[in-house]
């Protein structure tokens, strides 16, 4: 089985494989899927190519999150793995900064969400589709709080807004909050750090990606003001 796929543009390591599935590292600033610009670079693009077979979408992260993703290498895992995702059979952790200090250990975001003509995700209590997101408090640092994050529905943008629906945006996310104060940060701090779920055998994978060096080094920098 593949463990490193090495392109001109980035290195993706392998987290796990089997017959039916790959799951990789997901740089940030790279498309899940091909964009509008079909010729452009994406992570399907550079699997399909480099391990010469055609692979199935699953789920998506956001261009600009990094960590876990998994694509379907038949289409009958395809089909098993999105029923587990249509069921919410799948866990998934998040690590993320967010702007402002959370006084709360814990939460839960249970607001409904709907797509505006922005493209960006809002708050909509009549028209939106149920949403929920728990948080755990993993540290507090000037002006910012790391969480912990387990979207438990799988929504378009889910964690982004729900984050700035509280007042908290995630830092470096420059579609939901302050453009000018965002742009000052490397990369938004999103990071897709472990899938979990059951193979059809009952046998269960737990799919983890460390946080990568971008990440720290911003983390590191914040930490500076203390």
């Amino acid at each position: 089985m593949t463990t490193v796929i090495a392109t001109a543009y980035h290195t993706i390591p392998v987290l796990f494989e089997n017959d039916d599935i790959i799951a990789v590292d997901k740089p940030e600033k790279l498309a899940s899927i091909p964009e509008r610009n079909r010729e452009k670079i994406s992570l399907l693009k550079v699997l399909t190519e480099t391990l010469q077979r055609k692979l199935y979408v699953v789920h998506r992260l956001d261009k600009q999150v990094s960590g876990v993703i998994v694509f379907a290498k038949n289409p009958q895992a395809h089909r098993y793995l999105n029923t587990l995702f249509e069921h919410r059979q799948v866990s998934k952790t998040y690590i993320a900064l967010v702007q402002g200090v959370i006084a709360d250990a814990s939460g839960v975001i249970d607001k409904p969400l709907r797509r505006f003509g922005s493209g960006r995700m809002g708050e909509d209590a009549d028209r939106g589709k149920a949403c929920r997101t728990e948080f755990t408090v993993e540290e507090r640092l000037p002006g910012c709080t790391l969480v912990r994050l387990y979207p438990l529905t799988g929504r378009k943008h889910q964690i982004r807004a729900h984050c700035f629906s509280i007042g908290h945006p995630i830092v470096g996310d420059t579609l939901y909050g302050d453009k000018a104060l965002q742009k000052t940060f490397p990369r938004l701090m999103l990071h897709s750090a472990e899938i979990r779920f059951y193979f059809p055998s009952r046998e269960q994978v737990r799919i983890e990606s460390t946080i990568p060096k971008s990440f720290l080094e911003a983390l590191a920098e914040i930490r500076k003001k203390r």
